[in-house]
């Protein structure tokens, strides 16, 4: 996205292409749409992962009930039609102090989704562990290695 952009703003500065300059920036706002809907979905697709995750470990049982090949569709076409809506939202209000404060409160809202999501998974892999090493007879001296699979 980032080399595309810098790629056509030397064509355009060294003459190879030449354009009017409301095509230009018609462009540019096409290649920032770009390059902010792919860091929206990727942020919200390391959130559906966590989920996933989370569902995996905590619903094990039921997971294939729960996550079927339609919903697992369905949730990809929402991530990147959402990506899309809320990229060109974005880049044309990018000047609102509003739309600063939404990023901001996506990006935050994404990270303690994750943070919490996986903390809540480590722990209940160390409560497996802590677990598992009270049921042996003697102590084991492993326990570090073991924490390491948690």
């Amino acid at each position: 996205g980032n080399l595309a952009e810098m790629l056509f703003m030397l064509l355009l500065e060294h003459g190879v292409l030449v354009m009017r300059p409301s095509i230009v920036r018609h462009m540019d706002s096409v290649i920032d749409m770009l390059i902010c809907s792919s860091v929206v979905s990727s942020l919200s697709f390391l959130g559906v992962i966590a989920v996933d995750r989370y569902i995996t470990i905590f619903y094990a049982l039921r997971y294939h009930s729960i996550m079927t090949l339609q919903r697992a569709v369905v949730t990809m076409a929402s991530v990147w039609l959402a990506s899309t809506v809320s990229s060109t939202v974005l880049i044309t209000y990018y000047r609102s102090n509003t739309i600063l404060l939404c990023l901001i409160g996506f990006f935050l809202f994404m990270l303690v989704l994750m943070l919490v999501l996986y903390i809540h998974m480590f722990a209940l892999a160390r409560h497996h562990l802590h677990s598992i090493s009270s049921q042996q007879k003697p102590p084991t001296a492993h326990r570090g290695g073991s924490l390491k699979g948690a």
